[in-house]
């Protein structure tokens, strides 16, 4: 897996095509997204964590997807806009995609492959699991069964050799010291 996440073909949130080959040698937090979640303020978090280690190698890389509750419907540009005139966000954003069922992108599709569960506090994943659960439920809906992505802001982290070394779960905030030290110990790798 490690350097076939290079080669995997991604688009600009502006539509500019490009692979992850771009960021080799950096270290990425790959995040699916979205502007109208209960999670949405995460991307402050990630702008900060943005701003903290960038220069020391850090790449975020934002994924819209409307897959959870309708929370992402908006156009790619509505989106953009959103991000920086809402949170600032500077990281890289990308089109809107799938991350779960059958049209599944396939970064997504190798970043599950490659780290199948999530980290989490178990009391916390549970916390989250049930509140999620009865939200959906009162919607008509259910969440989405692991190994899939189980809800918006799920993040991966990449070394800087492309392996996934990380995965945490949506309640888990960028700015969770479980995140940090990750990250921290990736980017001196």
């Amino acid at each position: 897996m490690s350097s076939a996440i290079y080669d995997i073909p991604v688009h600009r949130i502006t539509g500019e095509g490009l692979s992850l080959a771009d960021y080799r040698g950096k270290v990425l937090l790959i995040v699916n997204v979205a502007s109208k979640c209960g999670l949405t303020k995460q991307y402050e978090a990630l702008e900060q964590l943005y701003a903290r280690f960038k220069s020391s190698g850090l790449e975020i890389l934002g994924f819209p997807a409307n897959d959870f509750g309708g929370q992402e419907p908006g156009s790619n540009e509505e989106i953009q806009a959103f991000c920086t005139g809402t949170f600032g966000v500077s990281f890289p954003m990308f089109q809107k995609i799938a991350v779960t069922g059958p049209d599944t992108a396939p970064l997504y599709k190798t970043l599950i492959e490659a780290q199948p569960r999530a980290d989490s506090p178990a009391a916390s994943r549970q916390t989250f699991r049930d509140r999620l659960d009865g939200f959906l439920s009162q919607n008509g809906a259910t969440s989405n069964p692991e190994p899939g992505i189980l809800w918006n802001f799920e993040k991966f982290l990449i070394d800087r050799n492309g392996k996934v070394v990380a995965r945490f779960s949506p309640e888990i905030t960028p700015d969770d010291p479980a995140v940090t030290a990750a990250i921290e110990s990736a980017l001196a790798s």
